[in-house]
């Protein structure tokens, strides 16, 4: 009896109309809580994180700082610090270009001429620092006794800018340099003697040179978008090895031209010497006729005279 009389209210409860509702209620009202005290603090814990770069890694999943995003910000500059004091000694081949300016745009070495594939920018004759016209990783640090050292430095895949007739190296392969930072100095070289001290500056996409004036204050995107098909120059720079030959076969056959003008030189005074001598015989002669005219004159002469007498 006892333990019947303790299962009725349960039993009674589970009875009436409003029980199951309420379980309900109370169940949906414990789960609603729990998802929105775990959504809370998810946004404390991103609230927490901080996204801003200042050069150092980030807490990321590979601890690298995201450098192509930093590069894609900038704007490609002059490689030079205080670009109005500059002067631009040789301009750009542009296929679009009236033709003067294409002339004037060629570089003349060995007899050979050659569009310029970048611009030719000076400082009054004086040494300038080369700095990095944009970050990126450096991929070529090479030596070059007819263009002038080079340097060249990637900044997106396929996308480089080429510094040369430089000297005194800044920085090595693998280096990754900011944007404005000095890499070299700038020199002189064979291949564009006329231009003094200077550097010969490039960018490149693709392997394909476009003119730095129509990219400088863009960013890395605009180059990225641009379209290069019909922009590509005929006629890269010589190479050092081939030019070099080139120049020491104009040379050969400068030095044979002059060596056989001196042969014929030589030539044409022994023949005016020969006919000189032959010459001479004739007019020592010819005196020597007339003498003997003039005595045969005075014989008949002398004849005559005693003939009369």
């Amino acid at each position: 009896m006892r333990e019947e009389e303790k299962k009725q209210p349960s039993q009674n409860f589970l009875k009436r109309r409003w029980a199951y509702p309420a379980i309900y209620l109370a169940s949906a009202a414990i789960i609603i809580t729990g998802i929105l005290w775990y959504q809370a603090g998810n946004d404390v814990n991103e609230k927490a994180k901080d996204y801003s770069y200042d050069g150092v890694p980030t807490d990321n999943e590979f601890n690298q700082p995201a450098e192509e995003v930093n590069r894609s910000l900038e704007n490609f500059v002059m490689p030079v610090s205080s670009p109005e004091d500059t002067v631009i000694e040789k301009q750009f081949y542009d296929t679009e270009a009236s033709a003067e300016e294409q002339e004037a745009a060629l570089v003349v070495y060995g007899n050979m001429y050659y569009p310029n594939q970048g611009v030719d920018i000076s400082k009054d004759g004086k040494e300038f620092d080369v700095l990095a016209a944009m970050s990126g990783t450096v991929t070529k640090v090479q030596e070059d006794s007819l263009l002038g050292n080079t340097i060249e430095i990637e900044h997106s895949k396929g996308i480089v800018t080429r510094y040369q007739s430089v000297k005194d190296f800044e920085v090595a392969v693998g280096d990754v340099v900011d944007q404005g930072q000095a890499i070299a100095k700038a020199g002189k070289s064979l291949f564009n003697e006329e231009a003094g001290v200077h550097v010969h500056f490039e960018i490149r996409k693709a392997n394909v040179a476009v003119n730095p004036l129509e990219y400088f204050n863009k960013s890395l995107a605009t180059l990225q978008e641009a379209q290069l098909e019909d922009k590509k120059v005929s006629g890269e720079q010589p190479d050092a090895e081939a030019a070099q030959e080139n120049a020491a076969e104009d040379q050969a056959s400068e030095d044979k031209a002059t060596e056989d003008k001196a042969t014929e030189d030589k030539a044409a005074e022994e023949n005016g010497a020969d006919d000189a001598a032959e010459e001479k015989p004739e007019a020592e002669q010819k005196p020597k006729q007339e003498n003997a005219d003039q005595k045969d004159d005075a014989a008949d002469n002398g004849s005559d005279v005693k003939d009369e007498e």
